[in-house]
């Protein structure tokens, strides 16, 4: 098996109000079974999830809108704020941002970023045709590892994670807890193409079959089943 990852170039500056899919519709041909990811910025900005600072203030004005995105604050450092989002979310910042946003600019998650993809897989079925994977991807740390990688915050039209609970592996062993989460996965395969200063925040994963009824929220842990929100220990 083999895949692309296929940027999608031209895309133009995002204003609040612009039709998404039919932006990337017009500059790309899609098949049945690609997954399409884009960058969470490209779609707050069109949904209109961003907010006017004062640039001269713009990291207190940044703390200060992550403390209103926040439902509960997981550690400080500094200017640094991890937090929990509405969305349930850990992420720094509760995912407010100023990059690639103009200055005197804060970009905000979108409020319902599975519905978001939902949206832009319709807006893509009906402009190319395609039965299409939709992917909104951001950029999240890691804990206990250096560096950043995107992730998927929001899905449709697919499976999200890959369920190898009682599959049994090459020694015959069933497994017990491996799910993979392939949502993920895409999203960092796009950002390969992507990149972060390159003006390209679309790009096509091809050849994954993981057509499905899924959405990002599955991703994310309960907190009753979270040892390190709840303590628990092993006996």
């Amino acid at each position: 098996m083999s895949i692309q990852v296929i940027a999608v170039e031209g895309m133009p500056e995002v204003a609040a109000g612009d039709d998404v899919a039919g932006l990337i519709a017009a500059r790309t041909a899609l098949q049945d079974g690609d997954v399409v990811v884009v960058t969470q910025k490209i779609v707050s900005k069109a949904e209109g999830r961003m907010v006017a600072i004062d640039a001269a203030d713009a990291d207190a004005e940044r703390a200060r809108w992550a403390e209103r995105e926040s439902v509960r604050i997981v550690a400080r450092r500094g200017p640094v704020i991890i937090a929990e989002t509405a969305h349930g979310f850990v992420c720094a910042n509760a995912g407010v941002d100023a990059s690639n946003v103009p200055r005197g600019w804060l970009a905000l998650l979108p409020a319902d970023p599975d519905a978001s993809a939902a949206r832009i897989r319709d807006g893509l079925r009906a402009a190319a045709g395609a039965d299409v994977g939709v992917i909104v991807s951001d950029t999240f740390g890691r804990a206990w590892r250096n560096g950043q990688i995107d992730v998927a915050i929001g899905a449709a039209g697919i499976v999200p994670i890959r369920d190898y609970v009682g599959v049994e592996d090459t020694f015959g062993t069933p497994m017990h807890s491996t799910q993979i989460a392939v949502a993920d996965e895409i999203a960092g395969a796009a950002e390969l193409v992507m990149g972060k200063v390159g003006g390209v925040p679309v790009a096509i994963v091809r050849g994954l079959d993981v057509r499905g009824n899924g959405t990002a929220r599955m991703l994310i842990r309960p907190p009753e089943d979270d040892l390190f929100r709840t303590g628990a220990t092993e006996p």
